[in-house]
């Protein structure tokens, strides 16, 4: 399938947790991870989602967008270089060739027996690098040329009876070795040829998981106070905590693929966002989650909401399958759904384990309206350069009378969000995307957990209101290794039964270098933003005083293929957009196992 159609969708229902202004933590489930293929795989690797970009991803539609030019570059190079190939008369004539070199007696030989070689104009041969169709034939044809000349003027310098006799002794003494070679060759050009036929003969399962381990600690944020008055205690202590995911995918076609993750975490609160804590959604971290149970009651409400350390839960279930010939793929996410599962998060750090440390900065805001729980969507390649992303997502489907008629279903939700997304190529170096949103929420809230709490629940009217967000995302290669990305938007929340209405928005640059120091696989990176803030409002709707920034900054230090260990810390100043608090600073120490 295409690499091109990374894509995307989902779709079913499963219970949630009403949310009051204190917010629980049931929608940091939705963990990020970025598309990543290890070799000798035929399945991108288990923890991709299906669709993200990340800049040091090779297999990422970011990437694929360099390789074309990049080639047509080095194709350019070479073809220049060969179009003044010059005949040498002498090995001597070529600087980078020395007597030491292995092949220096062969190229002796073809040089001054039969003058066959052609070096270039700065006199070097540049025998270390692979050789182009183009070379090889104009080679070629000047040693045949060469050799037809002496044929035709002389027999002085050709092959005497005696070399031709140490030929045919070599033959003669080689020829088991040469034949059980060919055996070998023969055989395994025709297991190739059955592997490929029969590569996905059936179903096919793979295996995989992530672990990541984090060592956190806070300073600063002492009695940070909300919107609605109420303050955090400002606990600092080091923390540790895990996030364990373990996931099989399976393909019946070779084509499409199932998904199951089961996951584990022992975060038991909000961690650091908790009112124990600093008491602001602005320190919630990238790789943080939960494991919850509900129970029920006898009429199927839910009448607790219990959060589980250590134990495994279902974290995604998705199904995804290709139509159109592969020009568009559809996905199915009963479980774990959020709008970026098919709309492309187009940031070089949507990866909860090896992208950014925080919640706010992985990805846009916007996409993360609505704390769905399951969906559905396509992902469409209308041209070699333009997509078209559609997704629809609810939560609480289950539950009659929540939704704007009151009949429930996937139809009519309390909580529901559409989303559309146009992602475009318009030069070899830049990915673009272009989204809007549409959603329903009973009580108002966004539910992004990534600004302040009064952004976050609209001005928490708690009444039924219909939302409207537009966004825009950016990456940009300026240079091999050097990736600057930018997301923003805009959030219009309006109440239904009254004329108040909020406005929010948020922003985010940042600088990413990839094998800094020439580590291939590292990756340093600094971003700054602002996280959600309410910015405009009416009718009981209190708009946020000041303004926070989030500063971040991190290096991802591949220690192996599987491993990566990633230091990092950001500051939020002015945290829940008010001045009177004091800053937050989190320091981050990550180490991300993946197998």
């Amino acid at each position: 399938m295409n690499s091109k159609l990374l894509l995307t969708l989902t779709s079913v229902f499963i219970l949630s947790i009403p949310v009051t202004l204190a917010k629980s933590a049931t929608g940091l489930t939705q963990i990020n991870s970025t598309e990543f293929e290890p070799q000798n795989k035929s399945l991108p690797h288990l923890l991709s989602p299906p669709i993200s970009q990340g800049l040091t991803h090779p297999r990422s539609v970011f990437t694929k967008v360099q390789e074309k030019p990049l080639e047509l570059a080095q194709a350019s190079d070479e073809y220049e270089d060969f179009s003044v190939l010059e005949q040498v008369n002498s090995v001597s004539q070529l600087s980078d060739i020395q007597p030491t070199d292995w092949a220096f007696q062969a190229l002796q030989s073809l040089v001054e027996r039969y003058g066959c070689i052609a070096g270039y104009p700065d006199g070097t041969y540049r025998g270390n690098r692979a050789m182009n169709r183009l070379e090889f034939a104009a080679g070629l044809n000047a040693c045949l040329d060469r050799m037809t000349e002496l044929i035709e003027i002389s027999t002085t310098d050709l092959a005497t009876r005696e070399d031709m006799a140490k030929v045919q002794r070599l033959v003669e003494e080689f020829a088991p070795e040469l034949a059980a070679l060919r055996g070998r060759v023969d055989a395994l050009e025709a297991r190739t040829a059955e592997l490929e036929v029969n590569r996905f003969n059936g179903t096919t399962t793979i295996f995989g998981g992530e672990v990541i381990f984090g060592v956190t600690n806070g300073f600063g944020g002492e009695d940070v106070e909300n919107a609605f008055g109420r303050r955090g205690d400002g606990d600092e202590n080091t923390i540790f905590n895990y996030l364990v995911r373990l996931q099989t995918a399976t393909t019946f076609t070779g084509k499409d693929r199932l998904r199951v993750e089961l996951g584990s975490a022992n975060f038991t609160s909000l961690g650091f966002a908790g009112q124990q804590s600093f008491n602001t959604d602005m320190a919630i971290l990238s790789y943080q989650t939960d494991t919850t149970i509900k129970e029920k009651d006898d009429n199927g409400q839910i009448i607790e909401h219990k959060i589980l350390a250590n134990a495994f839960q279902i974290f995604k279930l998705e199904y995804r399958f290709p139509a159109f010939n592969d020009r568009v793929v559809f996905t199915f996410r009963p479980l774990n759904f959020s709008l970026n599962s098919v709309l492309t998060a187009n940031s070089p750090y949507f990866d909860a384990g090896r992208g950014s440390i925080s919640r706010f900065t992985d990805s846009s805001p916007l996409f993360k309206i609505g704390r769905l729980d399951s969906g559905l969507g396509f992902d469409w390649l209308l041209t070699d350069k333009v997509r078209l992303q559609v997704a629809y997502g609810t939560r609480d489907s289950e539950n009659p009378g929540n939704g704007p008629t009151g009949q429930g279903g996937i139809t009519d939700a309390g909580h529901s969000a559409t989303g559309v997304q146009f992602l475009t190529v318009p030069f070899d170096n830049v990915l673009t995307g272009v989204t809007y949103i549409n959603a329903y929420s009973e009580d108002g809230f966004l539910d992004t957990y990534t600004g302040s709490l009064n952004a976050d629940t609209s001005g928490g009217l708690q009444q039924p209101a219909n939302i409207n967000a537009v966004g825009g995302t950016v990456q940009w290669r300026v240079w091999q290794k050097i990736t600057l990305a930018a997301w923003g938007g805009w959030v219009f929340t309006n109440y239904i039964n009254s004329d108040a209405h909020a406005t929010s928005n948020t922003y985010l640059f940042s600088v990413g270098m990839s094998d800094p120091f020439g580590r291939e696989g590292d990756l340093f990176a600094v971003l700054f933003g602002k996280p959600l803030k309410l910015v405009d409002g009416d009718n009981g709707i209190q708009e946020d005083e000041d303004t926070s920034y989030h500063i971040e900054t991190f290096y991802r230090y591949k220690l192996s293929d599987n491993i990566t260990i990633t230091p990092g810390f950001f500051v939020v100043t002015n945290p829940e957009h008010n001045e009177d608090n004091e800053t937050i600073v989190i320091g981050v120490l990550r180490t991300t196992f993946r197998f």
